[in-house]
């Protein structure tokens, strides 16, 4: 085969990636997704402290003790070696503290939940300062942005200030699905009638890429939507711009958007229904549905002496049944 028809794939291969941008996950653009990736890199440097030094040493037995080999010391009668034992032992033991020790600190530290107590590694939040509480949900399959503070609506593209910490509130209409902007944040789990939280900040503006993590359905791969960084300024023109749509989102509205559909073009509404995520949240935006919160709060008002009453059964005694 000529050179020639070798080379030109591995250039085409090359050129390619030379075409690539590193990857997000390395290299995000928000403090939470920035201290995700350092947690990855120091876990896979503490793992490579074993990996390394196994992967040499097998290397080096193969070749130190080859048959061809003749000056290789043979010792048939070795069976144990007490520094050997230790370090076998030791250093994954260590490794595995150290790892445990990691998970532990960072698991309270990104709690999703948790409020955000600084900006990035250099400026605290600053005192006073107010999340945007932005209201997600997972639609079949498109994404729903709830703006109460601004009174928009988008579906498909969000937005929020640089250097502002975000309150995501996230609930799914359906199924159970996941939120997850790799720049921004890790992934959370959006489910029916249930709201789990999100907080994050942005720390350099651009246009970032979101999706759905989780397999929904038959438009799962294309349910994604761009995330836009903002200066505060460029933030408060595109509310306006969402306000000047002129579209209303009520509960009809709502229940329209609420059909299935894929590859759903970006739409805005710059009038939104105040309760309309709790109705959401609460699965009662069908008119004459009752809330799910009514009835839990039913429920937990019950008496407790209360039974439950059932109609008597009356069975046959064994003396009335016929003899086989």
């Amino acid at each position: 085969m000529p050179k020639a028809a070798l080379i030109l794939p591995v250039l085409g291969v090359l050129g390619a990636l030379g075409g690539c941008s590193k990857a997000v996950l390395l290299s995000p653009s928000g403090d939470v997704a920035w201290q995700l990736r350092d947690i990855i890199l120091v876990s896979t440097g503490l793992m490579l402290l074993i990996i390394v030094p196994v992967i040499a040493a097998t290397l080096w037995f193969a070749w130190r003790y080859r048959e061809t080999n003749a000056e290789a010391t043979y010792s048939p009668d070795w069976d144990h070696s007490t520094i050997l034992e230790l370090l076998i032992w030791a250093a994954p033991l260590l490794i595995i503290i150290a790892l445990s020790a990691l998970t532990w600190v960072s698991t309270h530290q990104l709690d999703p939940y948790r409020p955000l107590s600084r900006i990035d590694a250099d400026r605290p939040v600053p005192a006073g300062v107010k999340p945007l509480e932005v209201q997600v949900v997972a639609l079949d399959w498109k994404w729903l942005f709830l703006y109460p503070g601004q009174g928009i609506a988008t579906v498909n593209e969000l937005a929020a200030p640089v250097d502002r910490p975000i309150e995501f509130k996230i609930t799914s209409s359906s199924v159970m699905n996941s939120f997850y902007i790799p720049a921004l944040a890790g992934q959370i789990y959006a489910m029916p009638g249930m709201q789990t939280r999100l907080h994050a900040v942005i720390n350099h503006p651009g246009e970032y890429d979101g999706f759905s993590a989780n397999y929904s359905g038959a438009g799962f791969s294309q349910m994604r939507f761009k995330f836009h960084g903002l200066s505060q300024a460029d933030f408060d023109q595109w509310v306006q711009t969402g306000k000047a749509s002129g579209n209303a989102l009520d509960r009809a509205a709502y229940l329209q958007l609420e059909q299935p559909s894929v590859a759903a073009p970006v739409q805005r509404f710059g009038n939104v229904e105040p309760s309309l995520y709790d109705a959401i949240l609460n699965r009662c935006v069908q008119p004459g549905t009752d809330c799910a919160r009514g009835m839990a709060g039913a429920i937990c008002r019950a008496p407790r002496q209360a039974t439950l009453e059932l109609p008597s059964l009356e069975l046959p005694s064994l003396a009335a049944r016929p003899a086989m």
